[in-house]
């Protein structure tokens, strides 16, 4: 299965017609003509079944046969990771965490952070085609860059994890703090990790400490860990 992405459509909508780039991937690419089945999503829970009708490079169009919307995830997680100095392992975090089914993401620019400007625009390029790859039906929210100090003072629901290395710092394991179906945000630090002062502010506003093992994980590897512990968890029976 191959499955397309096209924000714009609906449940109500009766045909639908591809971008420049999907239809001349579509035509020239995959060699598909009239009369072919294509499956895509609006990235809302929505899986369409769909007929081409017009296999034009420039323009593809292809009538919309069956609508069905795939049963939300029984947990909300929220990913707050610091964008690491090289674009490509962020990016890499951005691919892995879509496809083990993260909901929202947010860069967070710390005390310690090295790379303080971020580009958001391929970043969406990289989860559109990771939500493809999985075969999701709900694109994540990338939300944009903001500082650590800004993050704070915004309102979370359900369960708020900072995750550090500060040794001398009490902590507890991610595994043994997260709940079943209980919305869950993970705030995860730079290369650096985060500067003692932001671990401080953080447990002041009720972020609970926690780690996620005995190994140091890179900012990036350790998002990715974060989302499968809680993903693992939630979907057991």
């Amino acid at each position: 299965m191959q499955l397309f992405y096209h924000p714009e459509v609906s449940a109500n909508d009766k045909e639908v017609r591809f971008s420049r780039e999907e239809s001349r991937h579509i035509v020239k690419v995959l060699r598909k003509k009239e009369g072919d089945s294509l499956q895509l999503t609006n990235g809302k829970g929505w899986i369409f079944e769909t007929e081409i009708t017009m296999a034009d490079a420039n323009n593809c169009s292809a009538r919309i046969l069956k609508a069905e919307k795939e049963p939300a995830p029984p947990y909300y997680l929220h990913l707050a990771v610091a964008p690491t100095k090289m674009n490509d392992r962020y990016e890499w975090f951005l691919e892995k965490a879509t496809e083990i089914g993260v909901q929202e993401i947010t860069p967070v620019i710390c005390d310690h952070s090295e790379r303080k400007v971020v580009k958001t625009e391929r970043f969406k390029r990289v989860i559109q085609s990771a939500l493809k790859q999985s075969l999701h039906a709900r694109m994540p929210i990338l939300n944009e860059p903001i500082s650590f100090s800004e993050f704070m003072k915004k309102e979370m629901n359900g369960t708020k994890f900072i995750a550090h290395c500060e040794e001398d710092q009490p902590r507890k394991l991610l595994s043994g703090g997260i709940k079943k179906g209980v919305s869950t945000t993970i705030l995860i630090g730079p290369e650096g990790d985060f500067s003692s002062e932001e671990i401080e502010i953080a447990t002041r506003n009720g972020w609970e400490a926690v780690s996620l093992g005995n190994s140091r994980l890179r900012t990036e590897t350790a998002g990715v860990v974060a989302c499968h512990t809680v993903a693992l968890i939630n979907e057991q029976e």
